[in-house]
């Protein structure tokens, strides 16, 4: 025992000295005004030693041998910095750099590893490179996600990604600035997620991932998520005007009310506002308009703190022509921007109040905090099958809803170092209490009342908790173990009963993650993701099957890779594979979303980022799905509606003398709309383009979409209806014609 423990002490000793015979670097980037920049990569390259700055912009390298080193500071759309350096053994070296905007450099982009899910780095490049002219184009910045509206513009849009219909946000996670904007037990539909209330121009990125991978993200989380951020500053004021065909106009303005930039307490107060309403492009004049306000304010109370407190409120209206049968538009009874029932539209609202704190330990570890409410309106009124069911009145049916969210997450984070391991915790907790009153389903006609067909309240509470790990051995490999608990509980009391019925259920679910990302050099990274997700179903299903089914998992796989080929390109690849315990499936004759059984999809995504000139980008992505029914029986294995092939990308142009453009593409293949696949929803394909021209204090922008003017389906389902003067019904697809040709201009004013 004594020569163990000798050999123990001596080893032990060893290792103290060659600690200590070891230096640290450590620094704070910021941009010229001295705000502090996140996720800037510090490269030591001769080492292969890398980090990258955290929300306050400050890093810290441990264990670094004595010596002379060039660190590289480099972030996207910001000048490279290359610093010489000397270590001394036991001593800290401090680099308090600030980084001058610049060209968005391919070069720039640093392989990070996977496991490390920060800024993803595609949604960095496109961000800076694709023209953003909707919140809808927020949305389509995931690589493989596509959308349709189909409701007059202001409904939350239908989401297609990795051979799923999400429908409105089933299976995805989406958040802004760490408000959840999915809602459950929603009255159109479970996960219900409108990202209107969002003004792109304010973005500053999009944290983004596939797969339920991921600790710190918990319900819906089996496709992906993405989680939007918007910016705590603004660079300039801003005043922009658009306009264009279909009556559209629009205006966005941001200016900084306070932009105090010196000094310890360094703090930023801006307000933004947007107005947008349009015609559109249907028979019937579609009255869409919405306003958006918000305000941000953010203080770095000190070197290691920062506040952030913001608020937002939206309301939008609209009328919709809603979807049409073919046999409708074949026969003449109307053209394909007709209308059966012209009197559908909707009306929405969403006022938000967060606030946010980030603190900064000596010793590295991050605390963040952050409680948020919100208060949300919805009305909705729609006719899926006409008079299929009420021949006299109409099928018309309004959903309305009002509810109050509250809710809190924090996380604490801190990694240490053991020789040439690294070791990273996280632990988080949270809540979100959903109060809904007067969800209410009930049939009307142009409008106006006729019966009640469900109505209720609902309390719906998610409590949850989760530790992650991470160890990084010589900055190549990396193991990520996780785990996540939530607890939901459901209660539901039913208005149209005479004892105001009250139920509730209630139950926990486990979801465990493990991941391994290896950095085969500064270049290439490898990885495999596997892990189980879920997402909640409706409260008035919970209690109506006594809990059975509650909480559906999702078993999910990837292996993976991104390549940095030379300067100029970047490749990233993934085969996968997704197995749901429970699918929801349209049914066509009721017009409403409802579980079937278990489902499996496996595919591979393609992302190519290339600069192939300093100021010409080309970029695609390729999504090849397989998705199919695990227990149906042979021949009826196909999912409605789910995506098998699509790919999006373009060229982009950006020259020294202001002048920038985009030519684009978007891809949606043929694709099954029932389960034998004998109906066909069609694909299309469509070229969008923009010009810029962009000076100090100015920007002229033109704007184009469908410039070949195709004759497309933005949506599409295989349904049964009913017209007035038919006597049985057909089933058949039913659609919402694409945008024909549209083009607009505009004028931004910098100050």
């Amino acid at each position: 025992m004594k020569y163990y423990m000798l050999h123990f002490g001596i080893a032990l000793c060893l290792w103290s000295h060659a600690a200590t015979a070891q230096g640290i670097i450590t620094g704070t980037i910021t941009d010229k005004e001295n705000i502090p920049l996140a996720d800037v990569n510090i490269l030591i390259q001769p080492l292969s030693r890398g980090t990258a700055t955290d929300k306050l912009g400050r890093f810290k390298m441990q264990q670094i041998p004595e010596g002379e080193y060039d660190v590289t500071i480099s972030s996207i759309g910001y000048t490279s910095s290359t610093q010489h350096i000397t270590v001394r053994q036991g001593e800290t070296t401090t680099l308090n750099i600030p980084l001058e905007p610049g060209d968005l450099l391919l070069s720039d982009v640093v392989v990070t590893d996977q496991l490390d899910h920060g800024i993803n780095n595609i949604s960095q490049i496109d961000i800076k490179l694709r023209p953003v002219n909707t919140s809808q184009d927020i949305l389509r910045m995931i690589p493989g996600l596509f959308i349709a509206q189909h409701a007059g513009g202001g409904k939350a849009e239908q989401i297609f990604l990795r051979g799923f219909d999400i429908d409105h946000g089933t299976d995805i996670n989406l958040e802004v600035d760490g408000l959840p904007v999915n809602m459950v037990s929603h009255a159109h539909g479970q996960g219900y997620s409108d990202l209107h209330f969002l003004i792109p121009e304010l973005v500053s990125n999009v944290d983004f991932n596939k797969g339920p991978y991921y600790a710190d993200k918990g319900d819906f989380t089996t496709a992906g998520y993405a989680s939007f951020n918007t910016k705590n500053f603004l660079d300039q004021n801003l005043v922009k005007v658009e306009g264009g065909r279909f009556g559209t106009f629009r205006n966005v303005n941001a200016i900084n009310v306070l932009n105090k930039a010196g000094g310890e307490r360094r703090n930023n107060l801006y307000i933004a506002s947007e107005y947008f309403r349009t015609d559109g492009f249907f028979e019937n004049n579609q009255h869409f308009n919405r306003v958006n306000i918000m305000s941000k304010y953010n203080a770095y109370l000190r070197d290691n703190e920062m506040l952030t407190i913001g608020f937002s409120t939206f309301t939008s209206g609209w009328d919709a022509s809603g979807q049409i049968p073919e046999r409708a538009v074949e026969s003449g009874l109307i053209s394909r921007f007709g209308s059966i029932d012209p009197t559908e539209g909707g009306q929405t609202s969403r006022t938000n109040v967060w606030i946010k704190h980030v603190k900064t330990q000596h010793d590295g570890g991050i605390f963040e905090n952050q409680l948020y409410y919100t208060k949300y309106n919805f009305n909705l009124i729609s006719n899926f099958t006409f008079f299929l069911h009420d021949p006299i009145n109409g099928d018309q049916i309004t959903q309305s809803e009002s509810r109050n969210i509250y809710g809190y997450h924090g996380h604490y984070t801190r990694e240490t170092l053991i020789g040439n391991t690294s070791l990273q915790n996280k632990v988080g907790i949270g809540f979100r209490y959903d109060d809904i009153h007067d969800i209410h389903l009930y049939h009307t006609r142009s409008r106006k009342f006729i019966s009640d067909i469900t109505r209720g309240d609902i309390d719906q509470t998610n409590l949850y908790a989760y530790v992650n790990e991470m160890w990084q051995i010589n900055n190549k490999l990396s193991f990520n173990a996780a785990v996540r608990l939530d607890h939901f509980t459901f209660n539901y009391a039913n208005a149209l009963t005479t004892d105001y019925q009250h139920q509730s259920v209630s139950k926990p679910i486990v979801s465990p993650k493990f991941n391994i990302s290896y950095n085969a050099s500064q270049n290439i990274n490898l990885y495999v993701k596997t892990g189980i997700g879920f997402h909640s179903n409706d409260t008035r299903v919970v209690v109506a099957q006594s809990g059975k089914d509650i909480l559906p998992k999702a078993y999910g796989i990837d292996v993976g890779s991104t390549f940095k080929l030379g300067d100029d390109l970047l490749l990233s690849t993934a085969l996968w594979m997704l197995d749901l315990d429970q699918e929801f499936v349209y049914v066509g004759d009721e017009g409403v979303v409802e579980p079937s059984g278990k489902t499996r999809r496996k595919g591979i995504d393609v992302s190519l980022r290339w600069q192939l000139m300093p100021w010409l980008y080309f970029d695609t992505d390729v999504n090849l799905t397989k998705p199919r029914s695990k227990e149906a029986p042979d021949g009826q294995k196909y999912i409605p509606l789910a995506p098998t092939f699509s790919s999006i990308g373009g060229l982009t142009v950006r020259l020294k003398n202001g002048l920038n453009g985009s030519l684009r593409y978007r891809y949606l293949g043929n694709r099954p709309a029932n389960e034998d696949n004998s109906v066909i929803a069609k694909g299309y394909f469509l070229a969008d383009a923009v010009v810029k021209y962009t000076r100090r204090h100015f920007e002229l922008s033109f704007t184009a979409e469908n410039l070949c003017n195709v004759a497309w389906k933005e949506a599409q389902f295989n349904t049964e209806s009913r017209l007035y003067n038919e006597t049985d019904p057909v089933t058949e697809i039913h659609f919402t014609p694409g945008t024909p040709f549209f083009f607009k201009a505009g004028v931004s004013v910098f100050f």
